[in-house]
């Protein structure tokens, strides 16, 4: 799978779980002030990414995403790191 592929993947999850329209859904959106959502919001979509990638995100991990950017980031590293 690729790194457009899992993006387009939680980018599209989070539209559908979170009823976000595609405009809001950008690297710089923030989760908490722009896009509105919480801790319970935060967990689903990390169970969300580790269906789409197999892999967990680590709770520090999880405290350091701040925008859509960061969940891209961190999850390019879950999948480089199971690769290696």
């Amino acid at each position: 799978m690729t790194e457009s592929t899992i993006q387009e993947q939680i980018r599209d999850a989070m539209i559908t779980m979170f009823e976000l329209s595609p405009d809001e859904v950008h690297p710089g959106a923030r989760l908490v002030d722009d896009l509105g959502l919480d801790s319970i919001d935060a967990v689903d979509l990390s169970v969300r990414i580790q269906e789409i990638t197999g892999e967990t995100i680590e709770e520090d991990q999880l405290k350091s995403i701040e925008t859509v950017g960061d969940i891209f980031t961190v999850v390019q590293q879950l999948v480089s790191n199971a690769s290696s």
